[in-house]
């Protein structure tokens, strides 16, 4: 399967994208996370304006393609994102973390309008994608695209490892792996994570995380027949 372009409304490209700063700064609180919601910025907004076929108006419709936070610890961009395209309030964002807030630390599908899982806990988000994906195969729904966006440490975790193995060999070409890489892996290095995927039959692509145009070259790139992994590589965490 092939992503293909967004169908959602209001696709602003850098004028979008530069309001999404000051959406982030309405929330406050005791948010631990920041570093790995800002490492996600730039993939979640080319991914949502441009690639992604789902709308506030289309987001139960069975069609649509399915986008999992599994790096759902740190949602405050994916929560920018989802207001600034319309799945709810954007005044929801001031009171994030807040005891009455439906914008927790970790989202929420019964709470945010827009998710599909709830996340948060690493090493979930991979395997509830191959879950989605053949899912969709078993209804016969060709069409949806089913994408995670997980990080470079939470590869350290076991369970992905049996995802990346199933989706390889059962022909997954629906699934999307969008790999955020700030360096904060323990167990291995972005060249040995990229070849782990290439080794289990996936497609994938390796781009600059903060250049949009190639984010969306390697979104966009055609993989018939395999799973899909793009290494979106951000600057270290620690920087």
């Amino acid at each position: 399967m092939t992503a293909t372009a967004s169908t959602t409304p209001g696709g602003i490209g850098q004028s979008g994208f530069a309001e999404l700063a000051g959406l982030m700064t309405r929330m406050a609180g005791a948010e631990k996370h920041v570093p790995a919601a800002h490492s996600t910025t730039d993939a979640l907004w080319v991914l949502y304006d441009r690639v992604l076929r789902v709308t506030p108006a289309t987001a139960d419709a069975p069609d649509r393609d399915r986008f999992l936070l599994s790096k759902g610890h740190g949602p405050m961009a994916y929560y920018a994102v989802l207001a600034a395209k319309g799945f709810f309030p954007r005044d929801w964002l001031d009171g994030f973390g807040g005891f009455d807030s439906p914008l927790g630390h970790h989202p929420d599908r019964t709470l945010v309008p827009g998710a599909e899982i709830a996340s948060g806990s690493l090493g979930h988000g991979l395997p509830l994608g191959v879950g989605t994906a053949l899912g969709l195969r078993a209804r016969d729904l060709t069409e949806p695209a089913v994408w995670v966006l997980v990080g470079d440490a939470e590869l350290d975790e076991g369970s992905n490892h049996e995802a990346i193995d199933f989706a390889g060999a059962s022909g997954l070409d629906s699934l999307h792996v969008v790999v955020i890489d700030n360096a904060s892996a323990s167990w291995g290095t972005a060249r040995s994570q990229a070849d782990r995927f290439a080794a289990a039959g996936w497609s994938v692509a390796e781009v600059d995380g903060r250049d949009h145009e190639a984010l969306y070259a390697g979104f966009t790139r055609p993989h018939p027949g395999r799973p899909h992994a793009v290494f979106a590589h951000v600057e270290p965490k620690s920087a």
